[in-house]
């Protein structure tokens, strides 16, 4: 699960070529006041390298989640999969597995698994799952997910039950044991305590696999309950872009009166408060077309200082107050091989 940084990388994410990025020399690690002003002021921040020293007792997990998701990429069953690495044996003092479904209805899905937490005698919460999912629909892209949650998957009011929430991030912790370089990380229990004033819960968990060519356009993971994000990368490298959503807002304005853009985008960047609306849209084509697919934009980004790159023992923390100030963030693969990473939402 090696990986090292060449000095010099293409961007490219799912078919389209974005321009490049220069590896820049190594970070320091902020001290605790800079990185509790930084996340009060709704930016990004990366610790590097924080989880060096304790990834080595984890790289056989960290194997097998690999396995995983080629037994995935190549067809085989997830269930059929968990059985095979034991993981399914290692959950039944608290598990049960119930059933898993392939999802038909949701073109993205791969499989599904449900569980219910609790023993013979009590059910302590039920319709637990492990969901596998594409990250896109591009042929050439073999990124996937695998999201732990519960209750009806776009209807569930996760902030409204914190008991299923704490039994789904046990789930993700049984299959990927690996989650705990996040969640018992003394460092990082530190500085979120600091930050939130009481010690994290980790919810809402993700284990990513950002494949070549893959990796997410500009989004944010604003939810009802949850202060933010935790991202560890454990293997392979990743490019970020992040910025405030005002920021973002400010970036594409100002990059507009340099660069020739649509009409109907110069005309949303005239007025914030439709600009932010319009960002909040499903179909957000024309900011779409700007901040994913125009290499200028984004070459102005890194230029403008809002990128970072994480490897392997990186831990990016990404704060998601409420819908105005949220972190935006977009993701390219580095290297020409898969990478696993954590993704942890904060309570």
């Amino acid at each position: 699960m090696t990986f090292k940084l060449t000095s010099h990388y293409f961007l490219e994410r799912r078919g389209l070529k974005l321009g490049h990025v220069s590896v820049p020399e190594a970070l320091a690690m902020p001290d605790k006041q800079t990185i509790m002003k930084v996340w009060k002021n709704d930016q990004s921040i990366v610790l590097p390298k924080l989880l060096d020293e304790h990834l080595p007792p984890y790289q056989a997990d960290i194997q097998r989640a690999h396995e995983c998701m080629e037994h995935t990429l190549n067809g085989i069953e997830l269930g059929k999969t968990l059985e095979k690495s034991g993981a399914i044996k290692r959950l039944e003092s608290e598990f049960s597995f119930l059933a898993s479904s392939m999802e038909e209805h949701d073109e993205q899905a791969i499989e599904k698994l449900y569980f219910d937490a609790g023993d013979e005698k009590n059910i302590l919460a039920e319709d637990l799952w492990c969901k596998a999912s594409w990250l896109s629909f591009h042929d050439e892209d073999a990124s996937l997910r695998f999201r732990f949650s519960f209750g009806m998957e776009g209807y569930e009011d996760v902030a409204a039950d914190p008991e299923r929430q704490h039994w789904a991030g046990e789930l993700c912790t049984q299959i990927f044991p690996e989650s705990e370089l996040i969640t018992k990380n003394p460092n990082i229990l530190k500085h979120l305590t600091s930050i939130l004033g009481h010690e994290p819960a980790f919810v809402e968990r993700i284990v990513y696999f950002n494949a070549p060519n893959g990796g997410a356009q500009f989004h944010h993971d604003v939810e009802r309950g949850h202060a933010g994000v935790v991202f560890a990368q454990l293997s392979g490298a990743t490019f970020w872009l992040t910025a405030s959503k005002p920021l973002l807002m400010k970036a594409m304005y100002d990059f507009s009166k340099q660069y020739p853009i649509k009409q109907e985008l110069k005309n949303l960047l005239e007025n914030d408060k439709l600009l932010s609306a319009y960002m909040e849209e499903s179909d957000h084509a024309w900011v779409e077309e700007l901040i994913d697919q125009t290499p200028e934009f984004i070459q102005y980004m890194i230029e403008q200082g809002y990128s970072h790159i994480l490897q392997a023992g990186d831990v990016l923390l990404l704060p998601q107050r409420d819908l105005n100030h949220c972190v935006w963030h977009s993701v390219f693969t580095l290297g020409d091989e898969p990478g696993e990473a954590l993704s942890f939402a904060v309570r």
